[in-house]
């Protein structure tokens, strides 16, 4: 037996280990991009990446290097895109509202939005299933802000499932379209 096979054995993606990896792997600057893997596509010198990386850190443009996870493979089989029309006069409630969401683990993505329609807060989550997310809804929001109903005058969920027909990171997609304005 190779000593591959016996790691697998022991080893499973969303053990203490495995998970602690990837939470520092997730940390500002703890994988730092190869200066000389940079150096060999680009043709740049040395000092030019160094000193770019670090102008482009002070600037805002890059905040932190980490792994892309497929989140499916850690158990996460269901993405939700959730649109909501929230009463902006119940202040006390929307409040709470942002503070549960703020630490909601399952909550990656709440902004304000505007189009059409009376849609003002979009959220995305992941969550194992259906039920589950429903559950962490009830739980996390319903329960806890009192008179919430009075809050949240329209709900819509999508369940984003596969086939994904294109998936592309927001970061490609920038620096494409820059690439293609600037004639690059």
């Amino acid at each position: 037996m190779y000593i591959d096979e016996i790691m697998a054995i022991k080893m499973r993606i969303d053990d203490e280990i495995r998970i602690k990896l990837l939470d520092a792997l997730h940390r500002p600057r703890s994988v730092v991009p190869s200066v000389r893997q940079i150096q060999n596509y680009t043709e740049m010198h040395k000092a030019t990446i160094k000193s770019s990386i670090d102008f482009l850190e002070k600037q805002g443009v890059l905040y932190g290097y980490g792994p892309k996870m497929n989140f499916r493979q850690m158990g996460f089989k269901l993405e939700v895109l959730s649109l909501l029309e929230l009463d902006m006069n119940e202040r006390e409630k929307f409040d709470q509202f942002i503070e549960i969401a703020s630490k909601d683990p399952n909550l990656y993505l709440c902004q304000g939005t505007i189009g059409a329609g009376n849609f003002n807060v979009v959220t995305r989550s992941i969550y194992s299933d259906v039920e589950s997310f429903h559950r962490g809804m009830h739980d996390k929001y319903y329960s806890k802000i009192k008179g919430s109903y009075s809050l949240i005058k329209n709900q819509q969920h999508f369940y984003l499932t596969e086939p994904i027909y294109k998936y592309k990171s927001r970061t490609d997609s920038v620096i494409e379209i820059m690439k293609k304005e600037r004639g690059f």
